[in-house]
């Protein structure tokens, strides 16, 4: 069975597409069939991702509008080995377009179906706010995993969006729940962020991954050049952190299908 995991934060600058663009990549390095959806307008996984945004043919717009099949607007030919579906400025659009059809909310969970089975992970970047493709984003997937900076007002927002998260569940998809928290650009040198650390383990126990993402030049530099950081510098220690951060979320995965076959 394939997973959906629906990356998303509220608030924006947390390393939500970056996560996306490089945990897709790291997946995709241990040899799962992996598709990556960017479902933020301003077409930044797609960029990462070695495609230009202005120029592609079909985006996340003609899936949820026009209803093209997946294998119609699906890029085969990315820099990060994954399977791709664009976003740009169109899904504005789209998101507006969506307020008038029937189903609203599950547009995406449908077009998804037939391909679900066929991926071993398909990562959804979420655009930075609580709109129609959120919802859409969270109807569709099994889990939510959440990157955030280790800073005082990340803290107060994370207990809003986990609240926000069980009332979406509620509504549109009673199966939803928190993949993990992921602790993003994180400085150990910085008194603040290990503080915000220990009260995010406290609070959130076993969801918080172990593995930290660092404040790291090369991953900030990978997307000017349209590669994740494991292409662009694999001995660089945000490339490494993804990677890690992709064996423990499989981990987890193969330990809760051990429990739950026991």
């Amino acid at each position: 069975m394939g997973k959906i995991i629906a990356i998303a934060n509220q608030k924006g600058g947390v390393g939500k597409t970056t996560t996306a663009v490089n945990v897709a990549a790291s997946m995709a390095a241990t040899k799962r069939k992996v598709l990556l959806i960017d479902l933020d307008p301003q077409g930044n996984a797609t960029m990462g991702s070695g495609v230009d945004k202005y120029s592609v043919e079909n985006t996340c717009y003609e899936l949820l509008i026009e209803e093209k099949p997946v294998e119609e607007v699906l890029i085969k030919e990315t820099s990060g080995k994954y399977d791709l579906i664009a976003g740009n400025s169109d899904i504005t659009a789209a998101e507006i377009k969506l307020m008038e059809v029937f189903a609203r909310e599950v547009r995406l969970r449908n077009a998804l179906a037939p391909v679900k089975n066929y991926y071993d992970y398909i990562f959804i970047d979420c655009p930075p706010s609580l709109n129609q493709l959120t919802v859409n984003a969270m109807a569709a997937a099994d889990s939510v995993l959440v990157p955030m900076q280790c800073e005082y007002y990340a803290l107060e927002g994370l207990t809003a969006l986990m609240d926000t998260i069980k009332k979406l569940a509620s509504v549109v998809n009673p199966q939803l729940k928190i993949e993990g928290v992921l602790r993003t650009m994180y400085d150990p040198r910085n008194r603040l962020a290990n503080d915000v650390s220990e009260q995010l383990k406290r609070h959130f126990g076993d969801q918080v991954y172990r593995t930290v993402i660092p404040r790291n030049v090369r991953l900030a530099e990978a997307p000017s050049f349209g590669s994740p950081a494991m292409y662009y510098d694999k001995s660089s220690t945000g490339a490494k952190a993804y990677l890690a951060l992709a064996g423990e979320i499989l981990r987890r995965s193969k330990s809760n299908q051990t429990e739950k076959i026991s």
